[in-house]
């Protein structure tokens, strides 16, 4: 791995082997069961998946006609974007500030999505104890994974996802992270000339990157996906992005070279 900053070697060395891990033990289930990130009330949710759910991804997945493939376009993309810009963003604010920064995208992007996923959830679930439902009954079903159909005839279509698929859905990737990367290399090498594989011409750094902000925040609002999966957490990406935009801005503000952790 020459070339490659300390920081980013390390973190996508962890990042195979949770990856790895996730294919050889349980066919994923254990994995995702203990390190991916579970609504904050359901029974499989445990304090460390807030850490470790930005180091898991996508194992294996379900084809149409039945058996599973194994899915890697999820860790090889994030992993590549981690390389390509983790190394320049880590080179300039050191090791140590490097860590504090993308573990805090990370934290930011969760924190972000988790919320709206906890207020959609919510108010859900008060309309159905209004409607006269036991509040223990109904966890003890969505811990099952299970629902009652019952609950239709009070929640459209989109409050029951947003009670039941906010409640037994997870949260895997470094994506929140790899956004807060991204914004930090736009704000410190605004003039770098990128191109992306499909579109052969150079764009600088400050222009490439809000399109990607902006078309996740399209994707997010249109339901629509371009070039991601249509399970992408578009809300996590734009809270790491977020995050790191914040982080980054204030750094530059009060200068790296006083506040540098080497």
């Amino acid at each position: 791995m020459r070339g490659i900053s300390p920081a980013v070697k390390h973190i996508l060395i962890i990042n195979i082997v949770f990856w790895i891990g996730t294919l050889s033990i349980g066919r994923g289930v254990l994995f995702e069961n203990l390190f991916a990130y579970h609504f904050v009330t359901s029974d499989l949710f445990k304090p460390w998946q807030v850490l470790t759910h930005m180091f898991m991804h996508a194992g294996y997945v379900l084809k149409a006609g039945g058996g599973e493939t194994i899915y890697f376009q999820h860790i090889l993309f994030n992993m590549f974007g981690l390389w390509m810009f983790g190394t320049p963003v880590e080179k300039f604010l050191g090791t140590k500030k490097f860590v504090f920064f993308y573990i805090s995208a990370g934290l930011g992007a969760l924190l972000i999505h988790a919320g709206w996923d906890y207020f959609q959830f919510q108010e859900q679930l008060s309309n159905l104890i209004q409607a006269g439902y036991d509040k223990e009954a109904i966890f003890s079903l969505l811990n099952e994974g299970k629902y009652n159909t019952q609950w239709e005839q009070v929640l459209s279509d989109k409050g029951l996802q947003n009670l039941v698929g906010n409640f037994v859905g997870t949260l895997v990737g470094a994506s929140g992270a790899l956004m807060g990367v991204l914004v930090a290399f736009g704000v410190l090498f605004p003039e770098t000339p990128l191109m992306l594989i499909f579109l052969p011409i150079p764009i600088k750094a400050k222009y490439f990157i809000p399109a990607i902000i902006l078309l996740d925040l399209f994707s997010m609002l249109s339901g629509y996906s371009l070039f991601s999966p249509s399970n992408t957490a578009y809300l996590a990406h734009l809270g790491g992005a977020l995050f790191g935009f914040m982080m980054v801005w204030y750094w530059k503000k009060n200068s790296f070279n006083q506040n540098r952790w080497n």
